[in-house]
């Protein structure tokens, strides 16, 4: 089933915010918090330091009604920096890759600081664009539901 869900960058301070979220919307983590640590770097990628290793590479929340909230460390050390612009995304998981094509081609048209959508490797379709509007989206297909 399609759902829409809203991600939030943070500096750092992902596992706080969402412990407080956690706590206002007496709700529990939808799966276990993944660490950068838990992912293997691209090839090419330097190695991430200790701190960095421990950051919240994905967190996910559900709220009220059936959405979710989720969330990411923005790492310094890799040149990401989280600012009034970059911290608020829309999440969209169409449910087909079809979908999710027609979606961010007619998003993506004319936007600026694209992640074209590819496959990734924690096994989705993904994809990322600030629209012309200045509105940032999301888009990830899982390729094995």
């Amino acid at each position: 089933m399609a759902k829409v869900s809203i991600y939030l960058n943070f500096q750092g301070k992902t596992e706080e915010a969402f412990n407080f979220y956690k706590s206002v919307f007496k709700t529990e983590f939808s799966d276990p918090i993944m660490r950068m640590g838990d992912m293997t770097p691209p090839e090419g990628m330097p190695p991430l330091s200790g701190e960095d290793k421990s950051k919240v590479m994905h967190v996910a929340l559900p709220t009220l009604n059936g959405i979710e909230i989720m969330g990411t460390d923005n790492l310094e050390s890799m040149g990401h920096f989280t600012k009034i612009g970059n911290n608020t995304t829309i999440s969209l998981e169409p449910d087909t890759r079809e979908e999710a094509e027609r979606l961010f081609k007619l998003l993506s048209d004319g936007s600026t600081e694209t992640a074209p959508l590819a496959e990734q490797f924690w096994g989705a379709l993904w994809g990322c664009c600030l629209d012309k509007y200045g509105i940032r989206w999301m888009l990830n297909f899982p390729l094995k539901k």
